[in-house]
């Protein structure tokens, strides 16, 4: 995985660059192509911002191993101006913006995650700049009618769908029936989580599967702990109404003797 997206997002953006720059004066320096992108290198989303960064590195300089781009008959080298969006969603907009009218970037590969690509994605719009990006999965993204916005990318909602199918052909190949299935489940309560959920939610209906637990999470990196901490509580409680049960059950045992 790590690998081919790299590939596919640089054949799509070495695609999109030729496609585009008929029509747009793309910013160049010498024979380079300069390409915009805020990322989140701190904040919650660094983990993931430092990855997406490589991949980008990773297909520009691919890109340029191979010849680089041919526009009008001339071959163009890449290279990409960054900005550490710090996970912020009004940041991000800012630094899109600044890319945009301060640098004077034509051409945008995306922020990571959903959340960011939200907010970046109405600035693109704005100022007809097209944007490749293959971070943001929320199915929301593709239905807001956005001209300058390509992905390399399944939407969020096919994430787990494929996993419950297979389960299902695995139950009825045994000895279960798929309606016999029970399915716990708890997501963070943002968009692209929902929408991972709602996948589930459908393929579950299709099977008649049976919902168990469906919680939501609060957002940000503190949510797994509070529902881990839930669990081992709720955990605490059954362990003890056992322990009460056995006690009684052996109270019993000693008066029937």
């Amino acid at each position: 995985m790590y690998n081919k997206l790299p590939i596919a997002l640089g054949a799509a953006l070495a695609v999109g660059v030729a496609g585009f720059a008929g029509g747009a004066m793309a910013k160049v320096e010498g024979d380079t192509i300069v390409i915009g992108s805020s990322l989140s290198l701190t904040g919650k989303y660094s983990t993931n911002g430092f990855h997406t960064q490589k991949g980008y590195d990773f297909a520009v300089k691919r890109i340029n191993d191979t010849g680089g781009v041919k526009v009008g008959g001339k071959s163009y080298k890449m290279k990409i101006v960054y900005y550490d969006d710090e996970s912020t969603p009004s940041r991000a907009s800012q630094l899109t913006e600044r890319l945009v009218k301060q640098d004077g970037v034509e051409f945008m590969l995306g922020p990571y995650s959903t959340t960011m690509t939200k907010a970046v994605a109405p600035v693109t719009e704005k100022y007809g700049v097209p944007m490749v990006e293959a971070e943001g999965a929320s199915r929301s993204l593709f239905t807001q009618g956005y001209k300058y916005m390509f992905a390399v990318l399944s939407t969020s909602e096919y994430y787990l769908a494929p996993l419950l199918d297979i389960v299902a052909q695995k139950a009825k190949a045994g000895w279960k029936s798929p309606s016999d299935l029970r399915i716990g489940m708890a997501f963070e309560n943002d968009g692209f989580s929902l929408d991972v959920r709602q996948g589930v939610l459908d393929v579950a209906k299709k099977y008649n599967m049976k919902i168990v637990i469906d919680d939501k999470l609060p957002a940000g990196p503190e949510g797994g702990g509070a529902f881990a901490q839930q669990e081992e509580e709720e955990a605490r409680v059954r362990r003890a109404r056992a322990s009460e049960q056995e006690k009684k059950a052996a109270a019993h045992a000693c008066i029937t003797l």
